[in-house]
């Protein structure tokens, strides 16, 4: 039994009619966008929808894990849980050959109408131990992408992963490879606040999964344990940053992050985290002490020969006709640095940088600054960039050296070194607008501009390239805050007016290369997830063992006249009051908590006067009362008790105690129990 969508067949010999994990309403959204908008449109749809799902199965930045590995055209490839397509469409054009299994039809068909033009894409849909057998023994590459962590699931036996990995291998051609995308349970992102991503935990592979559960991720040690039970002894590990969903970077052994690289840490999407450190801060501390390995947030290991890629960094977050990925490739004894397009519309943008070597060689001939050299190369039919690979110090990291001694005069040469070498010939007619502090190497006295991307035909005031450089080296890294801005515009010979009009120009040249695409750090926000700080924390737990009080003196309640108990609570649901109230007080409002709770006011009294706690003339709340127990249900997150002061004798100060027990409710309970009381006071 077949189903055919557009060029996609879904084989549906062993679908067993039920879709595990299914979640119907969001899968039906899905499968509507998919038959209704385009590729291109997935973006805009994105943004509209702010919702995880969307972002998470739709989102072109997913395709960056499998798009950086080289792959011949005729290669045959096995994606094993192919979910909703978030790969595949990148596996169909790398690849002569694609064969997908997924145990859900909705999801197949999902994945099977947004690639529908994909002639070269199979998919089964059922069980993988059902459809595993007939699968041939000659893939050129297997991916694991998410996978591997469901090794229970897939085997359900003593030893799932080792198995799971053994039958894998049985299929795999004689110099194939297999692609493992997996978190890491040491991760530093977990360590920082962010919950397990299959159980929704805080800490659990960090605490070995003590609380159980099928799903299980993995150190480096603990997979290369495995890969030892299987008899892998080739395989190589990567490190996806930062993280294997929305990679933006991949790095090896051969090339490790650097200090001050690793700065997007808040891309977790799919619930509110902690944040109790600076992971920025604790990555440099990791490098500096080698220990990456041991605390990236995932792992792509390559098993079997290794790929000719040891560096890859996507700008996917661009407008179409400037994405293209930037990678370090092996050659003998070191690297050549290539730039690809990664859209039919970028090709121009990259076919420019050969031009723009020209044009920069030109213009600084002579000047004690050199041009990376750059060559035009073809890769799988698609031109791309070639760079000499150097070596040195950035200029970047020269100055951070003069103000790590706070040596500003160092700095200052430095800067105006750069000046000189960089406005060499200013009024040339070509311009190399991103003159960026870390797209110079610095070596033996040899200035070298390495990246050159956005080189135009026309003379650009050195002030303002200046300027932008020195602002792209202070977003960099907050440490660099220090350097006194007044100074560089002195330096610069640059108004305040003139700085604006700057940063003007900047804001309008990033939309330019963005196409106005909302930044990932921008969808995040919209999609409406928290980061709680610890001193967010702190407070919270300050204001939970708090008691607000408001008087009124005739104007109703404000917050401008309110005031917090500190240490009310005396034990978890005990509150004990003793309140100083002047003369001209007319009520007072107590607000025990700022959660649905249940109370029971245990004493109330005036001037030692004792005062019925549902003695309506004097007491007045907007909860709700049960009949026993003299208790008060609250189905608000604002709930307050009003005690009227007016009909008492006062004196110039005057005391009001409370005592109460308060037991904080979830929503839905004190709803419930709110709803079947009939009264509302």
């Amino acid at each position: 039994m077949t189903e055919q969508i557009g060029t996609i067949t879904l084989d549906l010999m062993h679908y067993s009619g039920q879709d595990p994990c299914c979640d119907g309403k969001m899968e039906d959204e899905l499968l509507e966008i998919v038959k209704t908008r385009k590729p291109s449109e997935y973006q805009a749809v994105i943004e509209e929808k702010k919702s995880w799902p969307v972002l998470y199965q739709l989102s072109h930045f997913r395709e960056n894990i499998v798009d950086w590995i080289p792959m011949e055209k005729s290669a045959k490839v096995l994606e094993v849980g192919s979910d909703c397509g978030a790969i595949t469409g990148s596996l169909s054009r790398k690849a002569g050959e694609v064969t997908c299994i997924d145990p859900s039809r909705k999801r197949s068909q999902i994945n099977a109408y947004r690639h529908q033009d994909c002639g070269n894409v199979t998919i089964h849909v059922g069980n993988f131990k059902d459809i595993e057998p007939e699968l041939p023994a000659d893939y050129d590459y297997i991916f694991l992408v998410g996978v591997f962590a469901y090794g229970v699931d897939y085997m359900g036996t003593e030893r799932p992963f080792e198995e799971f990995l053994s039958i894998i291998l049985k299929h795999l051609s004689k110099d194939g490879r297999i692609v493992i995308a997996i978190e890491n349970k040491y991760g530093l992102k977990y360590f920082a606040g962010c919950k397990e991503d299959h159980l929704g935990t805080y800490f659990s592979g960090i605490e070995n999964y003590a609380a159980g559960g099928g799903v299980r991720t993995f150190s480096r040690p603990g997979l290369e344990q495995i890969f030892a039970s299987c008899g892998m002894k080739d395989y190589h590990f990567y490190y996806p940053y930062p993280d294997y969903k929305f990679m933006t970077t991949v790095y090896s052994d051969e090339r490790l992050p650097k200090k001050g690289e690793l700065s997007n840490n808040l891309r977790n999407f799919d619930r509110d985290r902690l944040l109790l450190f600076d992971e920025r801060n604790a990555f440099d501390g990791i490098l500096e002490d080698g220990l990456f390995s041991i605390f990236s947030n995932s792992y792509e290991v390559i098993l079997g020969a290794d790929v000719d890629v040891a560096y890859a960094k996507y700008s996917n977050d661009r407008a179409p006709e400037f994405q293209i990925r930037t990678e370090f490739v092996r050659r003998v004894g070191s690297f050549v640095v290539r730039k690809a397009p990664l859209t039919a519309q970028a090709v121009s943008h990259v076919v420019r940088m050969a031009g723009a070597y020209a044009g920069l060689c030109g213009r600084y001939q002579d000047s004690g600054i050199s041009i990376n050299q750059c060559q035009l190369t073809d890769v799988n039919g698609a031109p791309a960039a070639e760079f000499e690979f150097l070596t040195g110090k950035l200029l970047s990291e020269l100055l951070d050296e003069r103000l790590l001694a706070k040596d500003m005069d160092g700095f200052l040469k430095l800067f105006r070194e750069y000046l000189q070498k960089t406005g060499y010939h200013g009024d040339f007619p070509v311009s190399d607008y991103d003159l960026a502090f870390d797209n110079i190497m610095v070596r033996d006295d040899i200035w070298t501009i390495i990246d050159y991307e956005w080189t135009v035909e026309k003379p650009v005031d050195l002030k303002e390239t200046a300027f932008r450089a020195v602002q792209c080296y202070l977003s960099q890294d907050p440490g660099r805050n220090q350097l006194d801005m007044g100074m560089i515009l002195k330096e610069l010979g640059i108004t305040e007016m003139e700085a604006q009009e700057y940063r003007e120009k900047e804001k309008a040249f990033q939309d330019y290369v963005t196409g106005k695409a909302k930044a990932m750090s921008d969808l995040r926000a919209l999609i409406g997830y928290s980061v709680i700080t610890l001193d967010l924390l702190q407070k919270l737990y300050q204001v939970n063992k708090s008691v607000q009080i408001y008087e009124d003196r005739g104007e109703g309640f404000s917050e401008s006249r309110s005031y917090f108990v500190r240490d009310a609570y005396v034990g978890t649901q005990e509150v004990e009051l003793n309140l100083s109230v002047d003369g001209g007080v007319k009520k007072l409002r107590i607000d025990p908590t700022m959660e649905p709770c249940a109370v029971r006011i245990e004493e109330l009294s005036f001037n030692g006067k004792e005062v019925a706690p549902r003695d309506k003339r004097v007491v007045a709340t907007n909860g709700r009362d049960l009949k026993k127990d003299a208790v008060t249900v609250f189905a608000s997150q604002d709930p307050n008790i009003c005690v009227d002061l007016e009909g008492f004798q006062q004196q110039e100060r005057n005391v009001l105690r409370v005592k109460m027990e308060v037991a904080r409710l979830p929503m839905e309970v004190a709803a419930r129990l709110a709803e079947s009381v009939k009264k509302i006071f």
